[in-house]
């Protein structure tokens, strides 16, 4: 019987990441949990959260068994110095970056079958001298891909074109040999990893009402249109350019797999209204599985036990689900 083995980091250590990942290792799981972290931090936090919780030292040779609520694996990373609850501390953002190498490399190396990621602190990380723009970023340059965002709900998935960067920036961001490569990746891994025989992608212009021939804008009639037609003579369903004030109503929704955006916040919203704390975040075009939380560190709920994590199961599921589908194709 194929056991899934998770790599899960838990992000941020000032913030809520460490609390949710310890909640979840109370509850029964169909897989072997895997936490990357400082052991030590593990056990301060379960202390401050009074939760009863056993932590072992994962062995990577041994053969992954059903996870038992209340004992945990631990991959140790050391802290370089020991966290406070709500306060960032720069000197700590080397260790993020380190859970998540050694996640990546799990994966790489077939002993863990996905990571899931808890929320980080992008500007801390920033602010100790890494260039780092997110998750989806950081893990596509260590697996040497292409990424592509999706975000998805069980009602609503949402890719987007670009991801972290300023908005004066995406109109020269948006090439045909990017969004070529977007929806090509966002059609493959529909495919193969959400088993969708002919996904249907609904795609966004860029411009308000899709730039109205041009009345508001030429990136549609210059770059998304022409790219689009060339798609499409290769058998890939693409509806669009359309508005996107009107993509999101149901009967555009009912008729396709997923949005594709060109912006960050042009589907964001509309996708964490519809379903925040229950949404998922999934890299594609990564030679490994990776989901993540939909939410923030949320410094202030560190170590309060008032830290939902039911984005984190919902996460964990998804990952669970994917490597069980990898095995079996």
């Amino acid at each position: 019987m194929f056991i899934p083995r998770i790599a899960i980091t838990p992000g941020e250590p000032a913030g809520i990441g460490p609390d949710i990942c310890l909640q979840i290792c109370l509850l029964d799981w169909p897989c072997q949990l895997i936490l990357i972290a400082d052991i030590q931090l593990l056990t301060r936090r379960s202390k401050q959260l009074d939760l009863d919780i056993e932590f072992k030292m994962f062995n990577s040779s041994a053969t992954p068994t059903i996870h038992t609520p209340g004992v945990v694996h631990v991959h140790p990373v050391q802290l370089s110095n020991t966290e406070q609850c709500g306060a960032l501390d720069a000197n700590n953002s080397r260790y993020v970056l380190t859970t998540l190498e050694a996640a990546a490399q799990f994966c790489l190396d077939d002993i863990c079958s996905a990571v899931v990621t808890a929320p980080v602190q992008k500007n801390i990380i920033n602010e100790a001298g890494f260039n780092f723009t997110g998750h989806t970023e950081f893990l596509a340059d260590y697996c040497h891909a292409y990424p592509v965002m999706m975000l998805l709900t069980d009602k609503l998935k949402v890719a987007l074109t670009t991801t972290h960067i300023p908005l004066s920036d995406v109109s020269d961001t948006i090439t045909p040999a990017l969004l070529t490569d977007v929806i090509n990746i966002v059609n493959h891994d529909l495919k193969q990893t959400f088993s969708i025989k002919q996904p249907r992608i609904a795609v966004c212009g860029l411009n308000p009402h899709a730039g109205e021939a041009g009345q508001l804008g030429h990136e549609e009639l210059q770059t998304i249109i022409p790219t689009l037609n060339g798609l499409r003579k290769t058998g890939i369903r693409l509806t669009g350019p359309l508005p996107a004030d009107t993509i999101f109503t149901p009967k555009i929704l009912e008729q396709h797999d997923v949005v594709l955006g060109m912006y960050h916040d042009q589907v964001l919203p509309t996708l964490k209204y519809s379903g925040f704390g229950d949404a998922i975040n999934v890299t594609l075009g990564l030679p490994i599985i990776r989901t993540s939380v939909d939410h923030g560190t949320a410094l202030d709920l560190a170590g309060t036990g008032k830290a939902n994590p039911d984005s984190l199961k919902a996460a964990i599921t998804l990952a669970i689900d994917l490597a069980t589908k990898k095995q079996h194709a």
